[in-house]
């Protein structure tokens, strides 16, 4: 997938869980270097475990990482998950496609304005074309095609001969004149055949070639490797040493292809490496002798230009609550959701709409697709940026799902501590497997079966707080509403309209998933109703480990209080996605009760003095956070507006 980093701070990175690498059981853990070798290409939104390349056949203990809150999701593998979204987002949109019935109406057309082979007109937020006729609004379509061509500045690659070694640092990068006196450059170049590759010191071989960019230019550099073994990846330095941006397996299979535009003139260093566990970028980008061994290696073909890129911008009306979902294809490979103020809310460069359920009407099967809801009426934007030629823009815009219900009727959130009998199959799973309920934990945390209602009125205050008082206060859906029951005190209404359940209770090896939440679906308008999550307690009553709630337990705790505020949380996480919601961040400065795995302890609660069940104790909130960069998207999230207008009350019908 492909990223876009204005910074990579590495300190943005402490406390997270670090990824095992693989080793025998007599083996030692890897080195401070290494450690701090696996944080960088993390933060650089590249993976560090190997990538299952030859088949779509799950590797084991494979779990679904849009859905799943992971212990350590640096352990997940991008690129599987990359394919496996691709194919199965296909799928699902020709069941779309098939399913609309005749009835259906015909979408508006709408066509671009500026002129083709000029840019210029609509490259910005402000200057955007309207979508005229579309929205939700009566005598409005709310579906909509946008044929239009992009028409970048033409730049023709020179051939130049393959630079020679040592290039592996900024100080002795190989200067090809890109920017300087040419804009596209076309060379060749091998990994490994440095004085620092495997045959040398097997500190690790890089190639860093120099980059004169104005402000406003797009890079594009992408790499081949048709006659060997290398998987590139692809960096991109600023004059200091920052990394800027970087590429793993953004061209075909495991090719790189970076799409950077500047937004400072002067000079950068393009770097080319392979793709290793820790190995990918060098401790001090100044020093070629600073690798941290040797990954992947061989021959490479790469093409880079530089080029005023065209970038194309269409407004769209809608109102507070609208459900708008977009899809590109042809030369469109990104689409950008920018709220009225001109603030990016979605971003993407890839087409992840298969964790959508499958009664989402949301559009999908496109080189990059988005949805956003409205937390408030205005005129939205959607960019689409690419390679030169023409795209196709599918634009439609939904109601939430529940207003097509009943006048009042309310969506119910239940509750299931008593374990229960659950078919995994639905999130990834092996099949039918019985979970275990959460009095058979309570003994792991020191606690005794008289202290179970204790615990389950601390969750279900929390799960209520996070929920229904946040949402109410803060949020701008006059209609919200949600029952919360609980197993307890209700019969299960499971099965039932409008029923959502969150199995709490159960173990990584009773349900054959290894995680410690998962939701069926991401949602947004909550077109699906009667869907589930669980949330495992294995890991959460561990003896240790960040991921336990017992590693911040101490005499100073009030244990039921921070065990139910820390076990609620992880419910609304789960329920998070059930009404729309993606990963945040866990790695920003900004809390998130959407927050992906490796946020802990942050996601239970616990404050500066890394003690749960204290004063300083932290109140974990849905509301604005930046999207986990590992799953491929960009922008600011409101996890509030977008939960709680899946949570609208029913209109009459």
């Amino acid at each position: 997938m492909r990223k876009r980093l204005a910074s990579l701070a590495v300190a943005g990175l402490v406390g997270a869980a670090l990824v095992a690498l693989p080793q025998s059981p007599a083996a030692a853990a890897p080195s401070k270097e290494l450690s701090d070798g696996i944080k960088r290409q993390l933060a650089a939104g590249v993976q560090v475990v190997p990538k299952q390349q030859a088949t779509l056949k799950a590797p084991a203990g494979a779990v679904n990482p849009y859905t799943a809150l992971l212990k350590d999701p640096g352990k997940v593998d991008k690129y599987y998950w990359s394919e496996v979204a691709k194919q199965q987002a296909a799928a699902r949109a020709n069941l779309k496609k098939n399913s609309l019935t005749a009835a259906a109406t015909s979408p508006l057309l709408h066509d671009e304005a500026e002129p083709r082979g000029t840019f210029g007109s609509n490259d910005s937020h402000a200057t955007a074309e309207l979508v005229k006729g579309f929205g939700t609004a009566k005598k409005l379509n709310n579906r909509a095609r946008v044929l239009g061509q992009l028409s970048p500045e033409t730049v023709s690659p020179t051939t130049v001969s393959a630079p020679a070694e040592d290039n592996g640092a900024i100080p002795i990068a190989s200067d090809l004149l890109l920017g300087s006196g040419r804009r596209g450059i076309s060379t060749s170049g091998d990994i490994g055949d440095g004085p620092h590759g495997s045959a040398g010191d097997d500190t690790g071989d890089f190639d860093f070639i120099k980059v004169t960019a104005l402000a406003g230019q797009q890079l594009l550099a992408g790499t081949d490797t048709p006659s060997g073994p290398l998987d590139t990846v692809i960096g991109l330095y600023d004059a200091t040493g920052e990394l800027v941006g970087t590429d793993d397996d953004g061209g075909p299979g495991l090719d790189s292809l970076l799409d950077f535009t500047f937004t400072t003139s002067g000079t950068y260093y393009l770097l080319i490496s392979g793709f290793g566990t820790g190995t990918v970028f060098p401790a001090d980008p100044f020093d070629s002798g600073s690798g941290l061994g040797s990954g992947s290696e061989g021959p490479y073909l790469l093409t880079a230009t530089l080029a005023f890129p065209d970038r194309d911008f269409y407004a769209v009306d809608l109102l507070a609550g609208d459900v708008l979902g977009g899809s590109v294809t042809g030369v469109g490979t990104r689409l950008t959701v920018r709220d009225p103020s001109g603030r990016i809310v979605f971003g993407s460069e890839q087409d992840a709409s298969f964790i959508y359920a499958p009664s989402s009407p949301l559009p999908g099967g496109g080189n990059a697709v988005v949805s956003q809801v409205a937390a408030t009426s205005g005129r939205f934007t959607v960019e689409v940026g690419g390679n030169a030629g023409l795209y196709d823009i599918t634009l439609e815009a939904y109601r939430p799902g529940p207003e097509a219900q009943d006048n009042g009727t309310v969506q119910t959130l239940f509750l299931d501590f008593d374990g229960a009998r659950i078919n995994t199959a639905i999130f990834g799973g092996p099949g039918v497997r019985t979970l275990s309920p959460l009095a058979g934990f309570l003994g792991k945390w020191g606690l005794s079966a008289a202290d179970e209602n204790k615990v389950i009125n601390e969750v279900i205050a929390a799960v209520k707080e996070n929920i229904i008082t946040d949402m109410k206060e803060r949020g701008t859906d006059p209609r919200f509403g949600l029952k919360i029951l609980n197993s307890r005190d209700n019969p299960d209404p499971f099965g039932q309209p409008n029923v959502h359940r969150i199995v709490v209770g159960g173990t990584i090896a009773e349900s054959g998933i290894d995680t410690i939440g998962i939701a069926q679906f991401i949602d947004p308008g909550n077109y699906a109703t009667e869907d589930s999550a669980i949330v495992l307690l294995d890991v959460l009553s561990d003896p240790s480990g960040a991921a336990s709630l017992n590693t911040y337990i101490t005499p100073a705790s009030n244990k039921i209080k921070f065990i139910g505020r820390a076990l609620g949380n992880v419910i609304t996480h789960e329920a998070g996605h059930l009404y729309g919601n993606f990963h945040t961040d866990p790695l920003n400065s900004t809390p998130n009760l959407m927050d992906a795995g490796g946020a802990f302890p942050g996601l239970f609660g616990v404050g500066p003095d890394n003690i749960g069940g204290t004063a300083d104790d932290f109140d974990y909130d849905f509301g604005d956070d930046e999207f986990f960069p590992n799953e491929g998207l960009v922008g600011v999230e409101d996890t509030l507006n977008t939960a709680a207008w899946g949570l609208t009350k029913g209109k009459a019908k």
